[in-house]
């Protein structure tokens, strides 16, 4: 701090509390965020979604016994890991955002946030992995799948990246600390706790760089090669499957021929890509904040303009893909579509019959077939054949 400042030489306890405030605004900056407001608002909206369609997905798998299949086990672990980051992570944030300091939950707060925050960021990392590599067991070794696809593996395999995940997060936990700055003469200022690195930056630094590679970039470049070498098999089988038909049925006519190639044989492979594609670009913003933190050795005023717009922007991309995932579900598996409809028309329609029973003039709002038929959960084939889903 500069030596020339009015209150170089005063202690803390001296110090009305417009002086203060005067102090710390001119050294750390304005308490609150120019851009909170905005983002409260993105925010609102993005948890109340996210939460909403998190646990409308975690009820439907753990109620319905159509969907407990192993595969809709890593999608639940990966609501649950979607939840946290929205109820532990976003309060937080937007607090941070209104009051930069003090940070009130103390060194012990601040390791166990900083440890969860990113225990649940490895989760989700992990499942999405874990999740994707089991599809391309199903897919290019399905006689190996059947034998060891069982739910007992697929909670073991849980488990284990989980713990996984906690132990993976200890690194970027033991830079972080409570740190509170002083004045001149040796005071504490109190007000000015914040929950930061307190190691030096080369070390923190490098602990990004490594993380962005190994738990970002790595990851998406091998997902990248499983899912084209899914895709290439499963219009490989489309093509075989097609040329066989033709050859017991006659031609079908080039029209037609393109039509079947280009059928989504396999739903659940498509909505997984979906679904990955969609976490790599949503999750991109975050950690090129991190690296563009991580290189940056000289902090100029326009730089600095940048991180924080840059920040900003990750941080909405971030929670916003913890909320588009039951959105995912819901547009491309007939059997959670159905099963979304099924809870909510049922809870609908038990509301309604309450009113309804309440007043003699009320009439019923939906009708009698509100719950969808058992038919609803599969697909139905050019040959009128029903074909029940994994999903």
């Amino acid at each position: 701090m500069n030596d020339t400042s009015p209150l170089a030489n005063v202690s803390a306890r001296w110090i009305p509390d417009e002086s203060l405030q005067e102090y710390l605004a001119w050294k750390f900056g304005d308490r609150t965020s120019e851009f909170f407001t905005p983002i409260c608002i993105i925010y609102t909206l993005i948890f109340t979604l996210g939460t909403g369609g998190n646990v409308l997905t975690c009820t439907v798998i753990a109620r319905k016994r159509s969907l407990n299949h192993p595969i809709n086990f890593y999608l639940f672990s990966l609501a649950v890991s979607d939840l946290m980051l929205l109820v532990l992570g976003m309060p937080l944030e937007l607090y941070e955002m209104w009051s930069n300091y003090p940070f009130l939950f103390g060194r012990l707060g601040c390791y166990i946030s900083t440890s969860l925050f990113e225990t649940v960021c490895l989760a989700s990392i992990l499942n999405v992995n874990t999740l994707s590599f089991e599809r391309y067991i199903a897919v290019m070794q399905p006689l190996r799948a059947r034998s060891q696809g069982t739910r007992g593996r697929a909670l073991r395999l849980i488990a284990a990246l989980w713990l996984a995940a906690a132990i993976l997060s200890l690194p970027v936990t033991a830079t972080h600390g409570l740190h509170v700055s002083s004045f001149p003469n040796g005071s504490r200022i109190e007000e000015s706790a914040v929950c930061t690195v307190v190691i030096p930056l080369w070390i923190y630094k490098s602990i990004m760089k490594a993380t962005a590679l190994l738990f970002y970039v790595l990851p998406m470049f091998m997902l990248t090669i499983l899912y084209c070498k899914m895709g290439f098999k499963l219009r490989g089988a489309n093509v075989h499957k097609l040329l066989l038909k033709t050859q017991m049925q006659g031609s079908q006519g080039p029209y037609s021929v393109a039509r079947s190639i280009h059928s989504p044989h396999h739903p659940v492979s498509k909505m997984l890509a979906v679904l990955v594609l969609v976490f790599g670009l949503c999750w991109a913003p975050f950690h090129i904040d991190r690296l563009f933190y991580s290189f940056v050795n000289t902090w100029t005023e326009s730089l600095a303009f940048y991180y924080n717009t840059l920040h900003v922007v990750s941080g909405v991309f971030f929670y916003l893909s913890s909320a588009v995932n039951p959105i995912i579900y819901n547009a491309f598996s007939t059997r959670f579509r159905a099963a979304f409809h099924e809870l909510i028309c049922r809870h609908e329609c038990t509301r309604t019959s309450q009113l309804s029973r309440s007043s003699v003039y009320s009439l019923p709002i939906f009708p009698a077939k509100c719950i969808p038929t058992s038919h609803s959960l599969g697909t139905t084939d050019s040959s009128g054949n029903t074909h029940s889903s994994v999903l």
